[in-house]
This record gives C-alpha cells, structure tokens and sequence, in this order.
C-alpha cells in the first residue's frame, strides 16, 4: 500500500516541475508565433491561410469565416498600441 502512494507522490512531484518548465516554454513560444501570425497579417488581405486564420478565430473568439477585414486591422491596430 505504501508504495503507490510513494510513487503517487513522485509523479505529483515530477509533473509540476514539468509543468512550471515547460510553463515558461509555451509562454514564449506563444508570444513568437502571435509576433510571427502578426507579420503574415499585416502582408497580406482576408482570405489568409488556415493557419493564420485559426490563429484569427481564437484571437477574435469567432469562427474564421465570420472575420472581417475591419476586425483584422483593429486587433492589428490594438497589438501595436
């Protein structure tokens, strides 16, 4: 009985070490990619990739074919303020 309890304990343990290393990661590479979707929105004109447009949809909380191109340029407008 005592043992998985030991070994409940060390994967607790393990998993937020992980989580607060790992955390730190998806913080950054979050702020890349918003700096990287920013670029190719600026560029160009609505229809954009998937990509970019899934990266739209879940900054405008809408579904991609609901996303004007006035909507575009205000979060464009907001992210460099």
């Amino acid at each position: 009985m005592g043992a998985r309890r030991i070994r409940r304990q060390q994967r607790q343990m393990d998993m937020a070490k992980s989580r607060t290393v790992n955390g730190m990661l998806k913080t950054k590479e979050r702020d890349r990619r918003d700096q990287r979707m920013l670029g190719y929105v600026q560029k160009g004109k609505l229809p954009y990739l998937p990509s970019v447009m899934s990266w739209l949809s879940s900054k405008l909380n809408k579904p991609s074919k609901q996303i004007t191109q006035d909507e575009v340029t205000q979060l464009v407008k907001s992210s460099k303020a």
